[in-house]
């Protein structure tokens, strides 16, 4: 079932939704660069303005992952995403970059999905960069990366190569639309396993249905009540659950996991070297909030994955994982790995 651009703007302004046939229909149309700028604009705006429904955000996560260029891993048993739609403006160290080395040290496959930063001073891609780690690798060598380290980061731009049809027309509008939330649901690698962190506690519902709709198994998105898209310290967490088809909300608390509050001040940075720094200490076993925050993280992560039994049984794991120096390990692994594996320039 087809429906013309001009149709789908008017369902936006009347506050109508756009059906999920429609939605592929349209998001194909934008994806290969066959709808004007200003027509995709209007679209895209109509539907920020209105509210995107469950419906049309898992249409289009569908779309993009069709037009993606995927990782194959032959065994996703374990594995899993670690992400943020960011945009909370938090201006952190990286939290998920961090507890992907200390999640894959405690026994996860991380394949985890970013890009640069844009409301952020440091997007994971900036971070990786700093810590010397190759991030324009094959979808092959990332495979192999996973295989061989139980870490694979695709690097958004070199996956989702359609998006250069969208990507001017973002950048001036400059305000969030349907592509900030797209993004984490369509992980090149398709691992069945998320944390996903999100910049509104209205998201938290919307992302686990979306994810159930796309075939997740083990799904848990987060969002901070101080405002974080992390499990955070400073504040209540509103969880997400996807389990055995099954949806749970609830709230977690850092006191149920014994780990004093703090607020964010501690962890914020400047620059992608500063939070390269911070990251290092953490996996070196500098304690502190910013050690906490990432236990708790790679805690979560690793329920989400099925290596844990719970967010608190992952905390242990990553604890473990931090002071044996095998989430360290998993660093200077990483940085070797890549470089072996990178394409002459």
């Amino acid at each position: 079932m087809s429906i013309t651009p001009q149709e789908a703007l008017q369902r936006t302004i009347e506050h109508r939704e756009i059906f999920h046939d429609e939605m592929l229909h349209l998001m194909r149309l934008i994806m290969s660069g066959e709808l004007s700028p200003v027509m995709m604009a209007a679209i895209i705006t109509g539907l920020r303005v209105k509210k995107e429904t469950i419906g049309e955000i898992t249409a289009a996560a569908q779309v993009m992952r069709e037009f993606s260029t995927k990782v194959h891993v032959p065994d996703s048993t374990h594995l899993v995403d670690i992400v943020g739609t960011g945009g909370d403006g938090a201006n952190t160290f990286n939290i998920s970059t961090c507890s992907m080395f200390v999640a894959a040290a405690a026994g996860a496959k991380v394949s985890k999905h970013g890009g640069r930063g844009v409301s952020s001073k440091s997007g994971s891609a900036d971070v990786m960069e700093a810590l010397g780690i190759h991030i324009n690798l094959t979808p092959e060598a990332i495979a192999q990366c996973i295989a061989e380290v139980g870490i694979g980061f695709m690097f958004a731009p070199n996956h989702h190569p359609a998006m250069k049809n969208v990507a001017p027309v973002r950048r001036e509008l400059g305000v969030r639309t349907i592509f900030n939330i797209l993004g984490p649901l369509t992980n090149p690698a398709g691992a069945p396993n998320i944390l996903m962190g999100v910049f509104h506690p209205d998201l938290v519902g919307i992302q686990v249905r979306a994810l159930q709709r796309l075939g997740a198994e083990h799904a848990l998105v987060v969002y901070g009540r101080d405002g974080m898209d992390e499990v955070s310290l400073g504040a209540a967490t509103l969880v997400g659950e996807l389990k055995n088809g099954q949806i749970t909300e609830y709230e977690v608390h850092p006191e149920d996991f014994g780990l004093p509050m703090a607020s964010n001040r501690a962890l914020k940075v400047e620059t992608p070297e500063q939070s390269r720094d911070m990251l290092i200490g953490v996996l070196k076993g500098e304690t502190g909030a910013a050690q906490d925050i990432v236990c708790l993280n790679a805690g979560a992560a690793l329920y989400a994955a099925n290596v844990a039994s719970s967010i608190a049984d992952g905390l242990v794991k990553a604890r473990a994982a931090i002071a044996s120096g095998a989430a360290l390990a998993r660093l200077d692994q990483l940085v070797a790995r890549t470089h072996a594996l990178a394409v002459p320039a």
